[in-house]
């Protein structure tokens, strides 16, 4: 059990250096200017002795609220800029006409970018309504429509399924989505959302907060060795906390 837990969290570092690398040097600035932001409007926490529970059940010591960015303007408008400038390199060829929101936490981000862009907007529920017309999407979309998802975050890759999915089901195209913040430390999340035929798209991730959190001195020694644990591999961390 030791050698496979060892063995797994040597593959999530080898898989998690090899994307790093692959990164331009473009999107290592977008990632770390993104990281400092977060960390300097406190949308990102560290508690090594009570952690937070994830929605996937992982007790985790880092916790990221992106949501507080909608109130600050200079910060908003400089991830923004840095949504502009990612769609621009990474999504500039595949003609997207519609921007959709997952319901909550990705609807002003949504707004904010197709405002920036000159494109439509919609937004994605997590279910249907269950009343009136029974929508589970809302605002216009039409048949085979190019639409790119936006998110606060990803973590596992599930709920983005299920809202591609449902995109999908109202005949529109969804092969894109695009996160704010990306866990990027859980495996199976690439493998995931591209057996469905899904690109993810992102600004910054842990690593990238860890990184500019180490060189800038935010937090203890402690704290930022048990959070590197934690990143290098999450399931044992929680498990031995449980």
């Amino acid at each position: 059990m030791i050698k496979l837990s060892f063995l797994a969290q040597n593959l999530n570092f080898i898989g998690q250096l090899k994307e790093r690398k692959m990164r331009s040097k473009h999107q290592e600035r977008i990632s770390l200017e993104t990281a400092r932001i977060l960390l300097n409007i406190g949308a990102i926490n560290f508690n090594i002795s009570t952690p937070y529970k994830l929605a996937s059940g992982i007790l985790s010591p880092t916790y990221v609220d992106c949501r507080k960015i909608i109130s600050e303007p200079k910060s908003r408008s400089k991830v923004i800029d840095f949504f502009q400038e990612i769609f621009l390199k990474e999504l500039k060829n595949e003609k997207i006409e519609n921007i959709a929101g997952g319901e909550t936490a990705g609807i002003p981000f949504a707004a904010l970018l197709a405002d920036r862009l000159n494109l439509p907007l919609c937004y994605v529920r997590k279910k249907p309504k269950g009343y009136g017309k029974n929508s589970q999407i809302e605002g216009r979309i039409k048949q085979n429509q190019n639409i790119l998802l936006v998110e606060d975050l990803a973590t596992d890759g599930g709920s983005k399924i299920n809202f591609v999915n449902a995109l999908r089901k109202g005949s529109a195209k969804c092969n894109n989505v695009f996160v704010l913040f990306y866990y990027n430390i859980f495996d199976s999340t690439r493998k995931l959302l591209s057996d469905n035929s899904i690109k993810l798209h992102y600004l910054t991730t842990w690593h990238d907060i860890l990184s500019y959190a180490k060189k800038e001195n935010l937090f203890d020694i402690k704290t930022l060795t048990e959070v590197d644990k934690f990143l290098s591999n999450p399931t044992l961390w929680s498990e031995q906390r449980s």
